[in-house]
């Protein structure tokens, strides 16, 4: 009869340990946002140089017979 308490004790037990105010990403949490901007970074990059090699040059519809 005891098993059916021992959840809702450790959910109690962890939410007294943790202070919210110190939990922070961390260093990992910058390292993944850093390499997400530098990965946009060149992705724009390459984008634009892309774009850049778009020969766009409308010509006149040739009349259906």
């Amino acid at each position: 009869m005891g098993d059916m308490s021992t959840p809702m004790h450790l959910t109690t037990l962890a939410a007294e340990t943790y202070d919210k105010a110190k939990v922070t990403p961390g260093l990992l949490g910058f390292v993944v946002f850093a390499a997400l901007g530098v990965a946009t970074w060149f992705l724009v990059k390459s984008m634009n140089k892309q774009f850049g090699r778009v020969n766009f040059t409308e010509e006149p519809e040739q009349p259906k017979d």
